[in-house]
């Protein structure tokens, strides 16, 4: 029988644990090589990696969970861990059901485990790490704001799941973005790799992936420097151009259309105090 762990707790040694509005907060460090067996948490939650990584098995699946890896766990979802030669530091942002109605017809994101790497749902979920480091009379709202946030990008991010009857050569086309993000492909060119019409790719793109081939690249390229702004002090300049912007001033404007940030922002907030 699996071990079922109540609200505000988690295995491994707790560093800090707070409530604030309908969130309990906490954040737990874990020793190298330590072995989780299967359990289950009484509330939905998300987390994120602050340091060090861990494989986690759940249902017949396995994912891996490095550093500004955030993952959701529906309540009641059993699951075991298993943290690496570096062991681990995690941040829990638990969420009381009583939040959980209060979303309303949102709340069926909440039916499913899910994982998310890097990119704009890390960098939110690094903001509400730093106000619960700094904890004052606005933090209430901001975390409350920021955890919004949180459900709105991961209700993004669902839709832009492909439909599961997508075409291999659809399949194949949104894998050349992913893997070529930086460069300058014209849908023509796109069209003519996956042997279909440009006009058949466009319609069938926005079918499946619920966005143009020009919104999915710019949100690519966006995340590649959301990843560079929060783990490197690569100036500006040469992440526009690794991102595949021809100028910092595009780049500028594109990054803050997506995030309401300006990069600058995005670095200042995105990285754990």
């Amino acid at each position: 029988m699996e071990m079922k762990l109540p609200r505000g707790h988690f295995c491994g040694s707790l560093l800090k644990r707070d409530e604030v509005g309908g969130f309990v907060l906490t954040e737990y460090s874990y020793p190298p090589e330590l072995k989780i067996s299967k359990h289950l948490h009484e509330q939905a939650y998300f987390c994120i990696v602050l340091a060090g990584n861990y494989t986690e098995n759940y249902g017949k699946r396995i994912r891996t969970c490095e550093r500004r890896t955030v993952t959701f766990h529906p309540a009641g979802e059993a699951h075991s861990d298993h943290f690496h030669n570096e062991g681990g530091r995690i941040f829990s942002v638990e969420i009381e059901p009583d939040w959980v109605e209060r979303v309303g017809e949102l709340s069926s994101i909440f039916d499913c485990s899910e994982r998310f790497c890097g990119g704009l749902m890390a960098s939110l979920v690094v903001r509400i790490y730093n106000e619960f480091h700094e904890i004052d009379a606005a933090s209430r709202l901001a975390i409350e704001g920021l955890s919004l946030e949180v459900v709105a990008e991961a209700m993004r991010q669902q839709s832009r799941l492909p439909d599961r009857k997508a075409p291999r050569w659809l399949e194949q086309a949104r894998e050349l973005l992913h893997d070529q993000f930086s460069e300058h492909y014209s849908i023509s060119e796109i069209a003519n790799s996956v042997g279909v019409h440009p006009v058949h790719l466009v319609r069938e793109f926005r079918k499946h992936y619920h966005q143009t081939v020009g919104e999915y690249l710019r949100r690519l390229r966006v995340e590649f420097a959301c990843r560079k702004l929060s783990t490197s002090d690569m100036p500006l300049i040469e992440i526009a151009l690794a991102a595949g912007f021809s100028q910092q001033s595009h780049f500028t404007k594109t990054f803050k259309k997506l995030t309401g940030l300006t990069p600058n922002q995005y670095r200042t907030c995105s990285r754990p105090r």
